[in-house]
C-alpha cells in the first residue's frame, strides 16, 4: 500500500509502508490506555466490553436478559461483533497513518552510518572520536568526501556539499563562512573543498532526528483545532447518552417497550461520530508526512495547522518574488554617443564582473554586436566593485578607465548626467528597473537598464493566495519606484520598501497586534527574532543556526517560494477534517431513518419513519451498524492522501463541502444500509449459510 502527496507539491515520493506492521499495531491499540486517547471510540469500547460480558455471563445481568426482555444472545453477539470491528477499523487507520511514518523515518535512519569526527581541541590539536561523543560547541575538521557528523554552521572555508540524502536534490550546495549560508546538516557529505565546522547541537538534537520523531508520531502533539473538535465531539457523545437513557425512560413511562438493551446500544452507537472521531488521529498524522513529503521539517502540528488559517504572508521580493538575478535589458546612449560605443564600452567594463548581472551585460554586448564581448582584454587594472565606490570596471592597456556602477556614483564621478539620460534613468527605476551608468574617463556614455524578472507563476499564486482570503505584503530594501513596480507587476496586495533588517520584526508584530495569523520565510540571524514571532516561520535550510532554531518549519530546499505550497498543504488539513466531519455528521442524520423503524416496531402512527420499507427490524438495526463500522476504513484514504485541493473563496469551499461531503454522507449512508440489509436478508435465508447460522444461534442459546 503507498500514499503520494499531493500533486504539484511533492519532491519526494512516500515510501512504501509495511501494512502487516499496521495490522498488528492496530490490535496491540486495544488496550484502556491507548483507547482512552479517543473518548468517542473508548464509549464504543466499554459498550462492546459490557455486551460481550453480557452474552458469556447473562446470569450476572437477570434483569437485562431474564424472560420478557427480549433478550438474544445471537443478536448481542452479532452486534458485540460489529462493534469490536468499528473500534478496530478506528485503531486501523491511525496505525497505517503511524506505519507511513515510520516507513518514512526508515528510509531517513539509512542516512546514519557510525561517523567518525575529527575534533579540535583548545590546544589546537586533533582527535578522531565518534559523532555521537561530540557536544553543542565543538569545532571539527571536515574534508573532501567526508561525512557531516552533526548539524553544524561553517565558521571557516567553503566547500560543495550533497544533500540528496534527505531533500532529493541532485545538484550540490555551496555552504561557506561568513553571510547567511552557513548552516550544514549531519549525514550530508562534502564533494570539494574542506570546512571548519561549529556543532551546533547535541547528539538527537539535529534536524535529521527531529524529522525521524516528528514522522513517527513520536512528538505529534494534537493542534488547537484538533483538541477543540476533539472537546466538541466528547460533549456531543455525552449529549447522546443523556438523551438515549432519557429517551428509555419515557418510552418505558409511555408504556412502549425497547426490543431489547443490544438494540438501545446500538442506536446510541449509530448516532455517535464515530466516523469523524474513528479517522481524527489519522487526519493529523499524515498532514504531517504529506508536509514531510514536500521537503519541509515542520517542528509541530499546529505549524502545519496555521498555515491553513493565514491572514498574512509576508514575502522577501529576492529569491521569493523575483528570480534574485537582474538582467540587462537595454543600453541607453547619452546624447552625442554611439550605440556601438556604448555596446563596447559596457562589454570591456563587465569583461571581469563574475556576478550574474555582469555576464548579463556581455551577453547582452554581444548580441547587440560588441566585437569584444566574447574574450577578456588586456588591461593594466581590474576594479573590484566595492559597496564604498558602488562601481566596477577595467583600466585598459592603453589608460582609458572605463567604469559601470550606481548612477549617483558615476555623477559622483563625472558631473551630472545630461538631462535626457537622467530622465531616462528616473524612468526607468519607475518601471521596477535598475540603471547602471557606464563612463570612459570621467565622461558618461550612457546607462544599463537590469531588470529583475518575476518568477513565472508567481502572480498566478498570489491571485490564488488573495482568493483564499490571505493578504500578501512583499518587504525588500530597493526604492519606492522599483518596489512599487514589482509590487504591481507580481500582484501582491502592499509592499515595503527601503526595509531595514528589524522591519519584518515590527511588520509580523504589527499584523499579530491586529488579531491576524501571519507567515514568513527567512534564513538570517537578523530574521530569527521574526521566525521565532510569526505564527508560521519557514526557515531556509541553507540559513543560520539561529534561524532555523527560531522558525517553527524548515524548508530542505532552501527555496522561499515553498511557503506557498506550505499553505496549500495547511488548507488541504483544514478541508479534510472539515470534510470528514460534515460526512460523518450526515451519515448520522441517515442511519436515523434506518434504525429508528427497528426501535419503534410494533408502534403505531411512526410507521412514516420507515423510508427504506425494512421488514425485520433486527437485520435493520444491524445492517446500519455494519455500515457504521466498514465507512470507516473506506474513508482511510481521503483522510491520508488529503482531500482535493483547489484554491477558492471561503464561500466556495463551504457550498463544495455541503455538496459533496453533505450529501455525498447522506445518500451513501441510504444506498450502503440498504445494500447491507439486502445482503443481510440473502444470508438468512440461503441454503448454505442459513443452516450455519442456525447452528450458531443454537449453541449460544444452549
Amino acid at each position: 500500500m503507498t500514499d503520494e502527496a499531493p500533486e504539484g507539491v511533492s519532491s519526494r515520493r512516500a515510501p512504501r509502508i509495511a501494512l502487516g506492521g499496521a495490522l498488528k499495531q492496530s490490535v496491540l491499540r486495544f488496550g484502556p490506555r491507548s483507547m482512552t486517547r479517543n473518548p468517542v471510540m473508548f464509549v464504543v469500547y466499554v459498550y462492546a466490553i459490557f455486551l460481550a460480558v453480557l452474552t458469556a455471563v447473562p446470569a450476572l445481568f437477570p434483569d437485562l436478559t431474564g424472560a420478557g426482555t427480549g433478550f438474544s444472545r445471537s443478536y448481542a453477539l452479532a452486534i458485540t461483533a460489529i462493534l469490536f470491528l468499528t473500534i478496530w477499523f478506528s485503531t486501523l487507520s491511525e496505525s497505517v497513518a503511524e506505519a507511513q511514518g515510520r516507513a518514512q523515518a526508515e528510509s531517513l535512519r539509512q542516512i546514519r552510518t557510525g561517523t567518525l569526527a575529527r575534533r579540535w581541541r583548545p590546544d589546537g590539536t586533533e582527535e578522531r572520536i565518534e559523532a555521537n561523543r561530540l557536544r553543542k560547541g565543538d569545532v571539527v575538521r571536515v574534508g573532501q568526501t567526508e561525512l557531516i557528523p552533526l548539524d553544524g554552521d561553517v565558521i571557516d572555508g567553503a566547500a560543495e556539499i550533497d544533500e540528496s540524502m534527505m531533500t532529493g536534490e541532485s545538484a550540490a550546495v555551496l555552504r561557506e563562512s561568513g553571510g547567511d549560508k552557513t548552516s550544514v546538516l549531519g549525514g550530508s557529505r562534502v564533494l570539494r573543498g574542506r570546512i571548519t565546522v561549529r556543532v551546533a547541537v547535541d547528539p538527537g538534537g539535529g534536524f535529521l532526528d527531529r524529522m525521524i520523531r516528528l514522522v513517527e508520531g513520536a512528538t505529534r502533539e494534537k493542534s488547537p483545532n484538533e483538541l477543540a473538535l476533539t472537546l466538541l465531539l466528547s460533549a456531543f457523545t455525552i449529549i447522546l447518552i443523556v438523551t438515549i437513557l432519557t429517551f428509555d425512560f419515557m418510552l418505558s413511562a409511555s408504556g412502549v417497550v425497547i426490543v431489547q438493551l443490544s438494540t438501545l446500544l446500538a442506536l446510541l452507537v449509530c448516532l455517535m461520530p464515530t466516523t469523524i472521531g474513528g479517522l481524527l488521529p489519522a487526519i493529523g498524522i499524515a498532514a504531517v508526512n504529506r508536509v514531510s513529503y514536500a521537503n519541509v521539517v515542520a517542528k509541530s502540528g499546529r505549524a502545519v495547522e496555521s498555515a491553513g488559517d493565514l491572514d498574512v504572508l509576508i514575502l522577501d521580493k529576492t529569491g521569493t518574488i523575483t528570480t534574485g538575478n537582474r538582467i540587462a535589458v537595454e543600453l541607453l546612449a547619452a546624447p552625442g554617443i554611439g550605440k556601438e560605443t556604448l555596446t563596447e564600452a559596457a562589454a570591456l567594463a563587465s569583461a571581469y564582473d563574475e556576478t550574474p548581472e555582469g555576464r548579463s551585460i556581455v551577453r547582452l554586448a554581444a548580441r547587440r554586436g560588441a566585437a569584444r564581448s566574447g574574450a577578456r582584454p588586456e588591461v593594466a587594472k581590474v576594479l573590484p566593485f566595492t559597496p564604498e565606490r558602488r562601481v566596477s570596471g577595467v583600466v585598459l592597456a592603453d589608460g582609458h578607465e572605463i567604469l559601470k556602477g550606481a548612477v549617483a556614483s558615476i555623477v559622483a564621478l563625472t558631473g551630472e548626467l545630461p538631462p535626457d539620460l537622467d530622465r531616462a534613468a528616473k524612468d526607468a527605476a519607475a518601471r521596477g528597473m535598475t540603471p547602471l551608468a557606464v563612463s570612459q574617463d570621467n565622461r558618461a556614455l550612457g546607462i544599463v537598464l537590469l531588470k529583475d524578472v518575476v518568477k513565472p507563476g508567481i502572480p498566478d499564486r498570489l491571485r490564488e493566495l488573495r482568493m483564499m482570503g490571505i493578504r500578501t505584503i512583499m518587504c525588500t530594501g530597493d526604492n519606492r519606484l522599483t518596489a512599487r513596480a514589482i509590487a504591481k507587476e507580481s500582484g501582491v496586495d502592499e509592499f515595503v520598501a527601503e526595509a531595514r533588517p528589524e522591519t519584518k520584526l515590527e511588520l509580523v508584530n504589527r499584523e499579530k497586534a491586529a488579531g491576524r495569523l501571519v507567515a514568513m520565510t527567512g534564513d538570517g540571524t537578523n530574521d530569527a527574532p521574526a521566525l521565532a514571532r510569526a505564527d508560521v516561520g519557514l526557515a531556509m535550510n541553507s540559513g543560520t543556526s539561529a534561524a532555523k532554531e527560531a522558525g517553527n518549519m524548515v524548508d530542505l530546499d532552501s527555496d522561499p517560494t515553498k511557503i506557498l505550497e506550505v499553505v496549500s498543504l495547511g488548507k488541504q488539513l483544514l478541508i479534510t477534517r472539515g470534510g470528514l466531519t460534515t460526512f460523518s455528521v450526515t451519515n448520522d442524520v441517515a442511519k436515523y431513518f434506518a434504525i429508528l423503524p427497528a426501535i419503534f416496531v410494533g408502534v403505531s402512527g411512526v410507521a412514516f419513519l420507515n423510508v427504506l420499507r425494512f421488514t425485520n427490524p433486527g437485520l435493520a438495526v444491524l445492517a446500519t451498524l455494519l455500515f457504521n463500522a466498514i465507512i470507516i476504513p473506506l474513508m482511510i484514504p481521503v483522510a491520508l492522501r488529503g482531500a482535493p485541493f483547489r484554491p477558492r473563496t471561503a464561500v466556495e469551499l463551504l457550498r463544495n463541502n455541503l455538496l459533496v461531503y453533505g450529501v455525498g454522507g447522506f445518500a451513501s449512508a441510504f444506498v450502503g444500509i440498504y445494500a447491507l440489509y439486502e445482503l443481510l436478508s440473502y444470508l438468512v435465508v440461503s441454503p448454505w449459510i442459513a443452516p450455519t447460522i442456525a447452528a450458531v444461534a443454537h449453541l449460544l442459546g444452549s
